[in-house]
């Protein structure tokens, strides 16, 4: 079976792709390296010991995205990771996220939909709930105003795919992930952003190890116990396996519905300064940061209702809070000895 992983060299997408590999796919990446890296790529042949094929383009050129289409025809099922993340820069430059987000999406779905290629696992994200009204958030959840441009870019993204499956031979299933962190268990792949990173463990590992100065944590007056925000975060390596069974259903015919959505978290929300905390016990470092001003765009708090997951996809997020931040922070010291 062959699968294309769009945004496979990027953090969750590389991890997705070794799972896929240790499960017998063929796959082949599409990465604009907009952030990420080639070698990523020698580091997945080095977990699986398999080189996956590699394209270096962007997904926004409907030339070069068509051309790829006509050379891959027959692709088993398609993994659609390839989008811009940053809530934040979201914020400060919300059509580069437009142009991106959607862009890539409508090209691929037109190739899908000229080649009959049939599934599509879609990348999606909790944002999509924007500040729900109540917790833990479950599928049934409404869908509230996004809280920024990049959850409206899911917003919309999930809305195209649902209209595109209505009137052409696409299934598709949505996986709406919280907040993955951590990284593979050999500490050849983690999660590496281009310069300053946007989510708070890189900025963690990052401060512990001396890359920066100080991390800021947004806001010490949300309505929760310790005042910062809480997340849902799951492992990205429980998330990687989730894609697989997602791909797997989709292949033998197991869906329900021609677009099916799931949850992906941990069904347990942890603040900000519990984070810290993880990461201090496993690390035994002390971490020097500051409590700054909310950032725009930022939701209280939100964590998954996982049971649907849990029941359909037979799919269950396995690793704890320390066991994310110890592999995070070892990735983080592999990083340094290599520099």
């Amino acid at each position: 079976m062959k699968i294309l992983v769009t945004g496979g060299t990027g953090y969750i997408g590389s991890h997705t792709v070794v799972e896929l590999q240790k499960e017998g796919f063929d796959v082949i990446i599409v990465d604009n390296l907009s952030n990420s890296y080639a070698n990523v790529v020698d580091k997945i042949e080095q977990i699986s010991g398999i080189r996956p094929i590699f394209e270096k383009f962007d997904l926004t050129d409907i030339e070069k995205t068509n051309d790829f289409f006509n050379r891959h025809s027959d692709l088993d099922g398609i993994i659609h990771f390839a989008a811009f993340k940053a809530v934040g820069e979201s914020v400060n430059d919300p059509l580069m996220y437009y142009r991106n987000n959607i862009g890539s999406l409508v090209n691929i779905l037109e190739n899908m939909r000229i080649h009959k290629i049939a599934n599509l696992v879609f990348s999606s994200s909790c944002t999509v709930y924007g500040q729900p009204e109540v917790l833990p958030v479950s599928e049934e959840s409404p869908i509230l105003m996004a809280m920024s441009p990049y959850g409206n870019t899911k917003q919309i993204s999930e809305e195209i795919i649902t209209d595109t499956s209505s009137v052409t031979n696409v299934k598709a299933i949505l996986l709406r992930y919280f907040n993955p962190i951590g990284a593979h268990e050999t500490a050849l792949i983690g999660e590496l952003p281009l310069g300053v990173p946007n989510n708070l463990v890189p900025f963690i590992t990052q401060t512990a190890i001396g890359i920066r100065e100080q991390l800021s944590v947004f806001g010490s007056d949300y309505n929760t116990p310790d005042g910062t925000a809480i997340r849902d975060y799951i492992h990205v390596v429980d998330l990687a396996q989730a894609h697989v069974v997602a791909v797997e259903r989709m292949i033998n015919n197991k869906g329900k519905k021609d677009v099916e959505i799931f949850n992906l978290g941990t069904g347990n929300g942890f603040s900000v300064l519990e984070v810290i905390n993880s990461f201090e016990k496993v690390s035994g470092e002390k971490l020097n940061y500051k409590i700054v001003d909310r950032r725009a765009g930022d939701i209280e708090i939100v964590y998954a209702d996982t049971t649907f997951a849990n029941d359909e996809l037979g799919w269950k997020a396995k690793k704890s809070l320390d066991e994310m931040m110890l592999s995070s922070w070892n990735w983080e010291k592999a990083l340094a000895e290599k520099s």
